[in-house]
């Protein structure tokens, strides 16, 4: 008998993939239960998340869309409350969202992201340098030491983030993404992270340079007419080092991973024959970083899947699931191959909200990953996998740990 109960989503006890799995087996569109207990409608599907992201019937703005957060009656122990009501670009639909796009486009531009690929070069280089000066035949943690520290440098560097500012930051941003917190520790690490963005701002208004924030302010001082308030840049900053960081960090962990548990693979993209780029897009549809990027709002009652959701219900979309959807990658879809064609993804998003960082992720995991491998092409885990830990579950999917020994 098929159990068609919604499903709880508890980060704090689940299997990622299982969990998809099982909600696949309901349906491409099925209930859930989100943590803190409210209900939505889970998508696992990938055209159909196509879809509704490219489509008008779903919003982010819980301003607009959300009638229960309209009205006063989501408190802050809703463990998601910061990642949906954070003025943003991220939580905004329509007009709204096009206007806050706007000058985040302007400061993520191409040229800008290009202009940072010899600097991570140089961070690269740092980090595994620094690697191998550690003791040789003691475990080494990856994730700590390389895939953690890599990306952080990178978007502190383009967000023009002081060095008084940039651990306290990263403090901020681990606390963040740990949605199993208390009310009274995440309310204090969201109060502590909006001030510190807050300090960066006037840090930068004062000393302005080439970088996001100066940017962000100068569009806010020059373009009064577009009426971007400094809540809305303090926001943008907010999405910005969270969505910007803890991808890119769980990108080059689970490629590391991946290749070291798969060392067939790992051997081909060292002697050339299996392309960096190969690697990095299966990883991102095997492993996507963002498993679910809460929430979205049904702007009128609309028939998806053929299920018929209401106006102002909760949707949440899964872009693990739609990477391994078996519609799309056949019955390999749970293997980890970069050799296969088709490496379609959703891990950046689609529609309106697609990631503006995409290509500087990419950039990153395509220095990162050969500047680790080359220089260690011997590195193997120094624990089983199953002793590894799974870091913030919901909303990425990391490791807890990537112990190895470098050789």
């Amino acid at each position: 008998m098929q159990d068609n109960c919604p499903i709880a989503l508890d980060p704090e006890s689940w299997d990622i993939q299982a969990t998809i799995a099982r909600a696949r087996a309901q349906g491409p569109v099925t209930q859930v239960t989100l943590p803190g207990g409210l209900p939505a409608w889970y998508v696992t599907d990938a055209a159909m998340l196509k879809e509704i992201l490219s489509g008008t019937e779903v919003s982010k703005d819980p301003r607009q869309h959300w009638p229960a957060f309209r009205n006063g009656e989501i408190g802050k122990d809703f463990p998601l409350l910061h990642w949906v009501d954070t003025p943003s670009m991220f939580t905004t639909y329509g007009p709204d969202h096009h206007r806050l796009r706007k000058p985040m486009a302007a400061a993520f531009t191409a040229k800008r992201t290009a202009a940072l690929e010899p600097r991570i070069q140089a961070i690269a280089h740092e980090l595994v340098t620094n690697l191998d000066l550690m003791a040789v035949g003691d475990a080494v943690d990856i994730r700590e030491h390389f895939a953690y520290p890599l990306p952080l440098r990178v978007i502190n560097e383009l967000m023009g983030v002081p060095e008084t500012l940039a651990t306290p930051l990263r403090n901020c941003v681990d606390g963040i993404f740990d949605i199993t917190a208390s009310e009274q520790a995440a309310t204090a690490n969201y109060e502590e992270m909006i001030g510190l963005l807050q300090d960066l701002v006037g840090y930068r208004w004062n000393d302005r340079g080439d970088d996001m924030t100066s940017t962000l302010i100068t569009n806010y001082v020059d373009n009064p007419e577009e009426d971007f308030t400094v809540e809305e840049l303090v926001g943008t900053l907010y999405l910005t080092i969270n969505a910007g960081h803890e991808t890119s960090v769980n990108l080059i962990d689970q490629a590391t991973f991946l290749l070291l548990t798969n060392p067939d693979h790992r051997n081909d993209v060292l002697d050339g024959s299996l392309s960096w780029d190969a690697v990095i897009e299966e990883t991102l549809r095997y492993k996507s970083p963002a498993v679910h990027v809460p929430l979205r709002y049904a702007v009128h009652d609309f028939v998806l899947g053929g299920v018929a959701i209401k106006q102002g219900e909760l949707i949440l979309v899964s872009y693990a699931g739609a990477g391994r959807d078996p519609k799309v990658h056949g019955e390999s879809a749970n293997r980890f191959d970069p050799t296969r064609s088709n490496k379609d993804h959703l891990a950046f998003g689609w529609g309106a909200h697609r990631c503006v960082g995409a290509p500087l992720a990419r950039m990153e995991a395509r220095v990162a990953l050969p500047a680790l491998f080359e220089r260690f092409p011997k590195m193997k885990l120094a624990v089983s996998p199953d002793e590894l830990g799974i870091a913030n579950g919901f909303i990425a999917q990391g490791h807890n740990r990537l112990p190895v020994l470098l050789q």
